[in-house]
Formats: structure tokens, sequence, C-alpha cells
């Protein structure tokens, strides 16, 4: 699990096609040495088995494989050598959870349609991110509610429907990879999964009342009890 805070942003050195599978290599000099074989790590909000640590002898860097599903679904179908991507490790037990409960579980990508400094005070400003959600995970939007937008845990501030509007601090624009992307780029993003297990319950005890009415004295009669 993740909680949405990214801890640092890495750049991708390579991407390579090993037996049909995509393989990258991404420089993170502050969590890769963290890192053991076999441990997940969040890369823009995709969860990611790392693979060879430290290769070729340097510690500040990793390895990993992207599934054919991952170059699918998420924003990682657009990775290049030098693209910046937001990186999380999982929450340890006990930890305050200071974002949001975040899975790596991209739901799905939206469109980025604009970011925009709320004044003219550079980067020390407010920023306002309006994204396009795509109509599978728009059920699952509320406003007030948490939403992960490249892995970064963010409050939904507006939402119309079919576009998520969200206030970016100074620090979440200068220390994630927000401040890279321009208008028309695909964002990945996983809808609150506790809001989500709630809808799914809803369904399902609606569904089940179908089948099962209510007990009372008419039912019984009617059914010859």
């Amino acid at each position: 699990m993740f909680t949405g805070l990214i801890q640092e942003t890495g750049s991708v050195l390579a991407v390579e096609l090993r037996g049909g599978v995509q393989h990258i290599t991404i420089h993170a000099p502050v969590l890769a040495p963290q890192l053991h074989l076999g441990d997940s790590i969040a890369v823009s909000g995709v969860c990611l088995t790392a693979l060879a640590m430290a290769p070729e002898g340097q510690p500040d860097r990793f390895e990993a494989d992207l599934a054919e599903e991952t170059v699918r679904r998420t924003s990682l179908s657009q990775l290049a050598p030098g693209t910046v991507v937001n990186l999380e490790l999982p929450t340890p037990a006990g930890t305050p959870l200071g974002g949001h409960v975040v899975q790596g579980h991209v739901d799905g990508v939206g469109r980025l349609l604009t970011l925009k400094p709320v004044s003219q005070g550079g980067e020390t400003t407010d920023w306002w991110l309006e994204v396009e959600v795509p109509e599978g995970i728009r059920p699952y939007v509320v406003e007030k509610g948490s939403i992960a937008i490249e892995g970064i845990s963010l409050t939904v501030a507006r939402w119309d429907g079919a576009r998520v509007s969200v206030a970016i601090i100074p620090h979440t624009y200068a220390h994630t990879n927000l401040r890279t992307h321009q208008a028309g780029d695909l964002l990945n993003l996983e809808a609150d999964v506790l809001l989500r297990y709630a809808a799914k319950l809803h369904e399902i005890q609606m569904h089940a009342r179908e089948k099962s009415p209510e007990l009372t004295l008419a039912y019984l009669i009617t059914n010859g009890y």
C-alpha cells in the first residue's frame, strides 16, 4: 500500500524491449539504494517490482518490467529516456497515513486539460489542474474526495461529472512530475479504493434486496407460510 506522498522524482534512463517485455531503467539516487530485489515501488502511481539492483555497479538506479496490461492501461506507455516519474516506496505498517490509501493499481488514464498558475508568482503560486476523467472512473469521483493522479494523493476541488479539478500547492508542483506535463498528456488515475468498495457493497445489497424481498406478513402468506 502507498499513500500518494511522492518521495522522489526519478528519470527514465532506458526503455528496452527484452523478449517481448518492456524493460525500464530509472535513475533514483534517493530511493534506489533502499530497494531489494522483488520490492514494490510506485512509479507515477503504478506499482512495479524492482528487478536489477545497482545495475552495472551503479546504486543510484533500478530496473523493472512493464507487463503488457500495464503498458495498455497506464501512462507508462509514454515513457522515453528523460521522462520524469514520481516515485514512492510502500508505507510500512504503523506509519501515519499522510495522504490516502493508494494501491498502485491504476484504474485508467485521464487527459490533462489545463495546468495554470493561480497568480503570476512563478513557482511560488498555487496551480489549478484540470483533467478529463474516463467514464469507467467517474462513478468513484466525488467533490472533496480523494484521487491519485500520477501517484499523487490529491483532493477533488471541483467535479462536473466528466472533469476533475484540483489545487496544486507550490511544494507539490516543485517536487513531482506535474511540472513536466502539458495539455493533452495522459495521466494515471486511481480512484479512492474505499469509495469503490463502498459502491460495490451498496450494489450487492441492492441486488440482494431485489432477489430477497423484505420479510413481511404479506410475503409469508403469499408464499404459503
